[in-house]
Order: structure tokens, then sequence, then C-alpha cells
């Protein structure tokens, strides 16, 4: 399977080592901001094909998929620009920045019949799909999630610490991992939400703080800490409280309740959520069938954080 990845950054580079792991994948093409330096991480990866622009990498016929970690504001537009090239398409997290994209999105994935799915990781890191396999089993069911987004990040910086041409944003990007994992784990949607932020940062324009919190449907609650200004412990924390046991899930690790190691390495094929996000992707590819964290399946996240948006203004 021939593969173009948009987006050479820290998330990129993650999923071009990803690729390195899996079986019958080959990235082809890869498109940059800036020429030089794509075609630097190119050479690195030995891919062929090196562009700043999507369009040229969707003209080449035998590319059969695309992987977008472009910034947030492309997501949707992009998204959109593959499935009406016929082109198989996975988008980071998140798949837009509102709601009307969103569902456009879905729709067009509808219309096309093609493989659209977004980098909800929390799905597929192996720490939370042991907890999501004893709620499937009915051996844990959650009484109350608490999570922790923290961050330090007062300039506009990726993950590696490089200056990046976009701002980032805690609602619609960091908010959405958890909110979707939380309708996810529950297996119940999500039928209450609230919002209150902090000051807006006179210069990047967004709240450096939020709170968050969820109700399901089955009467588990969540609550959300996001932070910018957390100058700490960078990350993100989540303690599933249940009616017979604590977990603490850090990524792809697992604790209990008393900072016991709990151990997931046999979960899946690997300890490393985004190769299981993107086997995903290609698995779903090759037998014709909806993946997990599917556009579709993670649109009601995508209506909660409208609402909270619209509580928020």
């Amino acid at each position: 399977m021939k593969v173009a990845l948009a987006g050479a950054g820290a998330f990129g580079n993650k999923h071009l080592d990803a690729m390195k792991l899996i079986d019958g994948i080959e990235v082809v093409s890869l498109v940059g901001r800036e020429l030089g330096k794509t075609q630097e991480i190119a050479d690195k990866y030995k891919i062929p094909h090196v562009t700043t622009n999507l369009a040229d990498s969707l003209a080449i016929k035998e590319v059969d998929a695309v992987i977008l970690c472009t910034p947030t504001q492309m997501h949707a537009a992009q998204a959109m620009a593959c499935l009406k090239a016929g082109k198989h398409v996975e988008v980071e997290i998140p798949m837009a920045d509102s709601l009307a994209d969103a569902k456009e999105l879905v729709r067009l994935q509808k219309e096309t019949g093609k493989v659209a799915m977004v980098g909800h990781t929390r799905r597929f890191n192996p720490s939370h799909q042991y907890i999501h396999r004893k709620i499937v089993a009915q051996e844990f069911n959650i009484q109350q999630m608490d999570v922790q987004t923290f961050f330090f990040r007062r300039t506009n910086m990726n993950a590696l610490g490089q200056p990046r041409s976009w701002t980032d944003h805690l609602l619609w990007h960091h908010a959405a991992h958890t909110i979707d994992l939380f309708a996810y784990q529950c297996g119940s949607p999500i039928v209450k939400a609230n919002a209150i932020q902090g000051p807006i940062h006179p210069s990047l324009g967004i709240a450096m703080d939020m709170s968050i919190q969820l109700k399901a449907a089955n009467g588990a609650i969540c609550t959300l800490s996001l932070s910018f200004n957390n100058d700490g412990p960078l990350g993100t924390y989540f303690r599933y409280i249940g009616d017979n046991a604590t977990y603490i899930a850090r990524y792809d690790d697992l604790f209990d309740g008393k900072e016991q190691a709990i151990d997931v390495s046999k979960v899946d094929v690997s300890m490393n959520g985004i190769e299981i996000q993107d086997r995903e992707f290609f698995a779903a590819i090759r037998e014709g069938r909806e993946p997990n964290a599917s556009v579709a399946q993670v649109l009601p996240c995508y209506e909660v954080m409208h609402e909270l948006e619209l509580q928020l203004k």
C-alpha cells in the first residue's frame, strides 16, 4: 500500500517511525511547509517524492492513502480533498475545528465510501485498551474519570520544542482526546457538559486554562482540567475510578490506584499507540470495513465540543 504523509513535524515523524514497523506499507510522498527541511526528512526515511502542496501528492495515481499531520485549521479541508481525490485518509486529531466542517467530512466519507479515520489515539493506547476490555467483559464500570492535560506553552511550539506556524487549542484539540475517550470507555453518550475557562492570552488569542465537566447517560462523570501554564510534569494523566478498582493511565503505561505497574505489554502487537492506530487504519482499508475512530464514530465528540464552545462564548 502506497501512502502520502502531509505534515513533516513532530507528529508526522511519529507516524513515519510507526509505518516502518508495518509490513506492506510504503511512504512514497511527503508534504511539508518548507521544502528544504521536508527534503531532509524524506532523505532520512527514503521517501522519493517531496512537495509543499498536498495536491501534488493527491495527483499521484499510485497513492492509496494519506495521513494528515498538518495544522488543526487545515484538517477538514485537506481530509475532504483526499476523499474527493479517491484516497483513504487518516487525519490527526481534531478532524475539524468546527461542527459544521466535521459533519461535512462525515457526509463526504459516506458519499465516497473511502476509509476516513481520526487520530483519537487514546482509543488505541494499550493502557486504555486494557481498561476497555474489562468494561466490555463487564468486569469494571467507570464511576468517574479524573483527567489532567498539562503543558507549559506560552508560545507556538510543537512537541519537540520547535516553533510552529499555528496556534494550538485546549478545547478543539486537547479536550477532544478526553471527551471522545470518556464516551468510548463508558459505552454511553455524553448527556451533560459544562466548561469554564481562564483569561485569554494577549498574543495567542486563546484561553490558557480550562475546566470541563461531563456526564454520560449511564451516570458516569468526568472532570477534565487543561492548562498551557503548568510549569511541571507535562502530558495527560487519566485516573479511572470504578466500582471495584482504580486505574491510572499515562499514555501507553498503566498503574493501579496504589501506583503499582500493570503489565499491558501483551494487550496488542506493540506498546506504541500511534503504531496501533496506524495498523487499524491500514487493516480497515484492506478489509473494506469501518475503522475504530472513524469520522462517523467520533462525531459525537465534536457535537459536545461545539456545545462547550457556545458556553464559553
